[in-house]
């Protein structure tokens, strides 16, 4: 937890860094409407709103620690409300300072007599403003139905030497749901439950990060999971969420949260796999599922893939839950360990993006962060699932990055 001296020195340039988006933004306005009748009217609420945000982000500063763990409803309100209107002014702001150097560059190559008639609204200014007005309609629209426009997506992973009896298996995996974030907001939540039942899963996998921090968070979700089916099993793996780590507590207090967690996975009916297999068997064919701990680059690294697989029939075709995408990276790809597919979650996709796959395009500030944060990516006969989450952490919205179902199909290579 960081100390009072840390949190008003990150408070201090993270300030200054707003006031310097706000200066910019309201440049960028000011110039382009400043002529208009009743823009004193909007000096006022512009001046007024930024005054509350200000108020709230030094609050928000001081109080998030407690919010976090005794309030999580603050703590989203907030990121919904400084998130969403900071994104417009930083791309208004961006824009403003385009066209502070288009300004400069023409004045400069103006002659005297010709620099009052540089104008002052151009394409940039419009275009700029136009962008900055639809993100903010994305972002309302983000935090109120797109957080819950739950998507199936659905992929083919062909798997060698796959026997005749699996070719079909459909495994519906799900990930990072979240719990805390949906405070209790039960109905649209139960349209994606019911969403998942319908798919009548073969498998069912849930890949980690059930809660943010706390095992209650869970409770109230436990009789809605359980209801959850599939034909050969429900199966689960811990997240880096799921080990208390994230709030202040003692040893013990860490110790009782896990254990509860590791129980409501039960008591929802997965069987979770803390480094551990399974076989699957279909019509005397049989399928390797195995399961690590958090494993990942940057954050916790307690599985053992090795201990997962102790004792396993490895020459058979084998599935590997596994929360963070970087562990299949650092341990699988490449032939490191004897696993077909591997099935992740984490990333997000940042809960933002744009995803047009008959054009081509994929885009996600995950893609700083993550090489692999969305999707079914392929390394030889080596294929990693990335799910883009159930639920929502930190910014209560998604916007172009609908919450996944995914169902992979196995197929014969």
């Amino acid at each position: 937890m960081p100390s009072a001296t840390t949190r008003v020195m990150m408070a201090l340039f993270l300030l200054g860094l707003i006031l310097l988006i706000e200066w910019m933004a309201w440049r960028n306005i000011h110039r382009m409407w400043s002529s208009y009748n009743r823009f004193d009217v909007v000096r006022k609420v512009w001046f007024a709103v930024v005054a509350i945000q200000l108020v709230w982000f030094a609050i928000y500063i001081f109080r998030w620690p407690v919010w976090r763990e005794h309030h999580p409803q603050y703590l989203l309100l907030t990121h919904a409300v400084l998130i969403s209107l900071l994104v417009p002014k930083i791309w208004l702001g961006g824009t403003e300072l385009i066209e502070a150097v288009r300004q400069g560059i023409q004045w400069l190559v103006t002659r005297p007599e010709q620099r009052v008639g540089i104008p002052r609204r151009t394409f940039i200014t419009w275009s700029g403003q136009a962008v900055a007005g639809v993100l903010l309609g994305s972002f309302a629209y983000g935090m109120t139905r797109g957080r819950y426009g739950y998507h199936v997506r659905r992929h083919d992973v062909p798997i060698s030497g796959l026997p005749s009896a699996l070719d079909g298996l459909r495994i519906v995996q799900i990930s990072d749901a979240h719990l805390g974030s949906f405070l209790e907001d039960f109905g649209p939540v139960e349209r994606g439950l019911d969403l998942i039942q319908s798919l009548d899963p073969d498998v069912l996998c849930f890949t980690g990060d059930l809660v943010n921090d706390h095992s209650d968070e869970a409770e109230p979700w436990i009789e809605r999971f359980s209801k959850l089916t599939a034909r050969h099993g429900k199966f689960s793996i811990l997240g880096n969420h799921d080990y208390a780590d994230y709030a202040r507590r003692t040893d013990d207090e860490r110790e009782k949260v896990r254990r509860r967690i590791r129980e409501i996975h039960g008591e929802m009916g997965f069987d979770l796999l803390l480094d551990e297999h399974r076989y699957i068997e279909v019509d005397g064919e049989r399928l390797l599922l195995a399961g690590v701990q958090n494993w990942g680059k940057g954050f916790r690294q307690t599985g053992d893939l090795d201990a997962a697989l102790n004792d396993a029939d490895v020459a058979l075709p084998t599935v590997l839950l596994s929360h963070d995408p970087t562990h299949w990276e650092e341990r699988v790809m490449g032939e490191k360990a004897p696993i077909d597919l591997t099935l992740s979650g984490h990333t997000h996709g940042m809960q933002m993006g744009l995803e047009i796959p008959a054009l081509g395009i994929k885009i996600s500030p995950s893609k700083l962060r993550y090489k692999r944060w969305g999707g079914l990516y392929s390394e030889g006969a080596q294929h990693l699932h990335v799910n883009r989450g159930f639920g929502l952490l930190g910014f209560p919205g998604r916007i172009g990055m609908p919450p996944e179902i995914t169902e992979l199909t196995l197929r014969k290579a």
